[in-house]
């Protein structure tokens, strides 16, 4: 038994509180005092994971220092927009553990991956990163479920793997950071897309045709910032993606359905009332294809509909009405 430290008390971060205190004592840092009083009489996240108990061996905290101190892995489960922050509350308390980032999304203004962003604040920091199809409504209940670390390291990404892996959690390691980072980041502009679809009252064959050819830019865009296209083809790829798009679990799908139904992106956030990070993500893939000269219609239309106003049935004409390709040309069309 080892004592893990959870920095975020949103869904997942609770999720995999509850998921590692059954093998490990956990110090779960909650953010808001109000929160974390309330976690500790009820023993449940009633604001983002309702319904879920959460045993005695997750001490909750409002202290960083407390929730790293004598921790032999500190995983990290905060929104992108104040991954930053939180790192810089962490830099003084770090001595050396394994830092697992759980978090997706890409950060605004620098494109920073997290795992930059966690470097770029704490230099020394030993950080791995994991990601694959994991709602944490389902994490949390101990619904059957498989992830993939990774780590320039094997051996370090070994080390987190026997540390977190559970029979109802398998864990895959693999070395390509960026790749994991990447898909499990980017898919959340795919599934918004989806979502849209979807209340647009539109079919399974042009969902179909959004995933796949989603897919496609993604591992585009991967390649050009130095992923093993491989990786797409996995958990943190296409595993995710077909989760993420298809569940009503994903706040992201939900958002999108709004959008769909005619909902401004205000009235959506307003609706989801949890964070969207596929919003923030797609600001960030505009960029990073244009930084990259990457091809990404999609995740351009997406950029257009959230930001500029755009009609998404006339995103979708656009999209259908793109000159003709080979689809073999897989990571160039």
């Amino acid at each position: 038994m080892a004592k893990i430290g959870v920095i975020g008390a949103g869904s997942w971060g609770t999720a995999m509180a509850v998921l590692l205190s059954k093998r490990h004592t956990v110090s779960l840092w909650v953010f808001d005092p109000a929160q974390a009083k309330d976690m500790e009489q009820y023993r449940e996240n009633r604001q983002f994971l309702p319904g879920v108990s959460i045993g005695e061996t997750v001490q909750f905290t409002t202290d960083v220092k407390e929730a790293m101190e004598g921790a032999e892995l500190v995983i990290t489960a905060v929104p992108s927009h104040t991954m930053r922050e939180t790192a810089n509350k962490m830099k003084p308390h770090y001595q050396g553990q394994i830092i697992l980032n759980i978090s997706k999304g890409l950060e605004e203004g620098s494109l920073m991956r997290l795992s930059q962003v966690l470097t770029d604040v704490i230099p020394e920091a030993n950080v791995a990163v994991m990601s694959g199809p994991s709602h944490a409504e389902e994490v949390g209940k101990g619904i059957p479920t498989t992830n993939v670390v990774s780590c320039q390291d094997m051996s370090q990404a070994k080390k987190i793997q026997d540390l977190v892996m559970a029979p109802e959690f398998r864990v895959y390691t693999n070395t390509d950071m960026v790749g994991v980072e990447l898909g499990g980041s980017l898919k959340n502009v795919i599934a918004l897309c989806a979502g849209i679809l979807d209340g647009l009252g539109l079919g399974d064959n042009t969902k179909a045709a959004m995933m796949t050819r989603g897919l496609a830019e993604i591992t585009r865009l991967g390649c050009a910032m130095g992923a093993d296209p491989h990786t797409f083809a996995g958990l943190s790829g296409i595993g995710d993606l077909i989760v993420t798009c298809t569940s009503m679990h994903s706040r992201n799908r939900r958002a999108g359905i709004l959008i769909g139904q005619g909902h401004t992106l205000e009235e959506t956030l307003e609706q989801v009332h949890m964070v969207v990070e596929g919003v923030k993500t797609a600001a960030a893939a505009y960029e990073l294809a244009k930084e990259y000269h990457v091809e990404m219609p999609i995740c351009r239309q997406a950029y257009a509909v959230l930001f500029e106003g755009k009609n998404p049935r006339d995103a979708i004409f656009d999209l259908m009405a793109r000159e003709k390709k080979n689809e073999t040309e897989y990571l160039n069309s």
